[in-house]
């Protein structure tokens, strides 16, 4: 918080607010309404995207979402690290459950998505466009599969790292 805002409020206030860590991918100037993004056609109206139920209006101007700009990027804000025997054997059931989850928070929330999913020194590292969507695919897996759960939340970069684990069969 600025000094010059600490100052404004009564002394019996004065420390106990913080100023709230915004996403560095968040579009800080009002975008005109509508904006259709040119690389997954999610649509900016009434200050959300959505996906549009019908093509854009001819008005729409062309706007790269929030996701999109984290792809080109490669700059992810979320990391789901899973690992440990459980699973190598079980690796399509997990990776459904992983998409899965991904759809369902994608048709609510366009910019809530998967960035890529990869082997890194035999774990299956998931990387998301947002701080949600992982919280949502390592609560899944311990729900389906128990095991153990960890979160770690940047707060000063604005990123959410999940690492979900499993020995081998129970």
């Amino acid at each position: 918080m600025k000094e010059r805002d600490i100052e404004r409020h009564p002394p019996h206030l004065q420390g106990r607010f913080q100023e709230h860590v915004h996403d560095p991918y968040k579009t800080r100037l009002k975008l005109h309404d509508p904006s259709v993004c040119p690389d997954c056609g999610a649509l900016y109206h009434s200050g959300r995207w959505t996906w549009p139920e019908v093509p854009p209006p001819e008005n729409a101007e062309p706007e790269r979402c929030q996701a999109c700009h984290r792809i080109h990027d490669h700059f992810p804000a979320g990391w789901v690290t899973l690992s440990g025997d459980f699973v190598a054997s079980h690796r399509k059931e997990i990776l459904h459950l992983v998409r899965h989850n991904e759809e369902l928070e994608k048709a609510e929330h366009p910019l809530h998505r998967i960035m890529d999913i990869e082997d890194e020194n035999g774990e299956l590292v998931v990387t998301t466009t947002d701080i949600h969507l992982p919280r949502r695919i390592g609560e899944a897996l311990h729900h389906a599969y128990h095991g153990t759960l960890d979160y770690h939340y940047e707060e000063e970069t604005y990123r959410l790292r999940v690492r979900w684990s499993r020995g081998g069969e129970a």
